[in-house]
């Protein structure tokens, strides 16, 4: 970068000198809102990438905070092409405001794009242990009503997470893509006496939604089974009424 660079507007150091100002929770928010204008004047990746920090705070009153994030948002989405890669940096960094990261990217790409990123970085989190499971879930409720061909394989490990509100969104994804290969994870999270009740319940919608034949399982998922819940002759879930 040059020296010209460093003193006018649109430097990236001057971007990042702003970062404190967007996220000042408290104070007047005049100051705020005058650091979102001017990064959103800039039009820059850097510009961007700290406009993102915005969704990652709430002030009051609510339609303060409203009117800031719109006018954020409506910023980098007008730099089009250029946002993309400090919006996908962000998603991936940040565990913070997952659902607004979602929101830029479907409108700066095709969906078939933020699917396939959203793939990619469920893929890299996995289904270890995290402190705070809401970026997982955000991710899962996304795909729930999209179709691509690597979601099911993609999102199918996510039934063995730790947490119990990844495994519900999970199940409803591999539901949704009808896959196979999900069938024996499905029955052994009804199975499993560890598994929570609700749980259980969304994987019961997904065998009976699926059509999974229960084959191997029958006996224990019988068991776990109630009306108006039942398996048939063919060994699939069905329901009474």
């Amino acid at each position: 970068m040059g020296l010209f660079d460093f003193f006018t507007s649109t430097g990236p150091e001057k971007a990042l000198k702003l970062k404190p100002k967007v996220t000042q929770k408290y104070g007047d928010p005049t100051s705020r809102q005058k650091a979102i204008s001017t990064l959103g004047e800039m039009g820059t990746p850097e510009a961007v990438a700290v406009l993102l920090y915005r969704f990652t705070i709430n002030v009051t009153p609510d339609t303060t905070d409203a009117f800031e994030k719109d006018t954020a948002f409506q910023a980098i989405t007008a730099l089009g092409a250029d946002a993309v890669t400090p919006v996908k940096e962000f998603l991936r960094k940040s565990d913070q405001a997952t659902s607004w990261a979602l929101r830029l990217l479907t409108k700066l790409v095709t969906t078939e794009e933020t699917v396939e990123s959203v793939c990619e970085l469920l893929s890299a989190l996995g289904a270890e242990y995290t402190r705070d499971p809401e970026k997982k879930v955000v991710l899962l409720h996304f795909l729930e009503d999209k179709q691509g061909p690597r979601i099911g394989a993609v999102v199918a490990p996510f039934l063995q997470d730790m947490s119990d509100d990844v495994k519900f969104a999970a199940i409803k994804v591999v539901a949704a893509q009808k896959h196979e290969p999900a069938r024996e994870a499905l029955l052994e999270l009804l199975v499993n006496e560890d598994t929570a009740r609700r749980v259980q319940t969304a994987a019961i919608q997904a065998l009976h939604d699926t059509g999974f034949s229960v084959q191997g399982f029958r006996e224990k998922v019988e068991s776990r089974l109630s009306d108006p819940w039942f398996v048939d002759k063919s060994g699939q879930v069905k329901k009474r009424g």
